[in-house]
């Protein structure tokens, strides 16, 4: 698999775009979550929404799912097919009621299903969503009440929702054979909702050394060389996981 981030920022960052990814294997091109910024962060890439073959969500938060509404538009109105949408069974409902109703719902095209292709996925059940690939969600804690659920693929590539610190989990994944984390990291403490550095930097270091740091705040540069044996994943950079 390769991994091409769209954008590494957090939601406030504004010089690297939100959180967004590009998986690909085989052909197949996958979108990791969608949000305000994804559109004009993957036209500046020179690449269009018709390119894509599939968007998996992760929560519904602006910075992951802001950039839906013109992702139905685009393919209703441009493209003539609807896009093949990936989202947690939990999450189908308040997508469309608490985010995508007002701005999508138009006379008889009232339901999420009228403009996505909605493959709702089970928690903690591994599924193909392409020849050589396959992802498990896992719902891990960021907002109380608010259901957000991070990735494995394939059985050894973790991708962080956003979510809280959780050593014990981190560390039991790379013991059942992850090879690659990609986290979530607040540069500053306290998080409260998200893990920070000073949090990740307390992993053992053969986590730490498994371990890629995105979804990062705009003063990233003064970070480097401060990370312990964690990476920082680039915006644009293409990556083998």
């Amino acid at each position: 698999m390769q991994i091409r981030m769209i954008g590494t920022g957090s939601a406030f960052a504004k010089k690297y775009d939100n959180n967004n990814a590009l998986l690909e294997t085989d052909g197949f091109r996958l979108l990791i979550d969608c949000g305000i910024t994804l559109p004009k962060a993957l036209h500046q890439m020179g690449l269009s929404f018709s390119e894509l073959d599939a968007v998996l969500i992760s929560h519904i938060h602006g910075d992951h799912v802001g950039g839906l509404e013109e992702l139905a538009f685009q393919m209703m109105f441009k493209y003539n097919r609807k896009p093949v949408l990936y989202i947690a069974e939990k999450l189908t409902g308040p997508l469309w009621e608490h985010t995508l109703k007002g701005g999508l719902s138009q006379g008889p095209l009232n339901r999420l299903e009228h403009f996505f292709d909605v493959r709702p996925l089970e928690a903690d059940k591994e599924v193909e969503l392409a020849p050589g690939l396959q992802v498990k969600l896992i719902q891990t804690k960021h907002i109380p009440d608010k259901p957000s659920y991070s990735f494995i693929f394939n059985r050894r590539f973790f991708y962080s929702a956003d979510m809280c610190f959780d050593g014990r989990l981190l560390q039991e994944l790379v013991d059942q054979g992850i090879s690659t984390i990609y986290h979530d990291c607040q540069l500053e403490t306290p998080g409260v909702v998200h893990a920070t550095l000073e949090e990740l930097m307390t992993l053992p270091e053969a986590v730490q050394k498994k371990t890629w740091l995105m979804h990062y705040g705009d003063a990233i540069e003064q970070y480097e060389g401060k990370t312990g044996f964690m990476r920082i994943v680039r915006q644009h950079e293409s990556y083998q996981v």
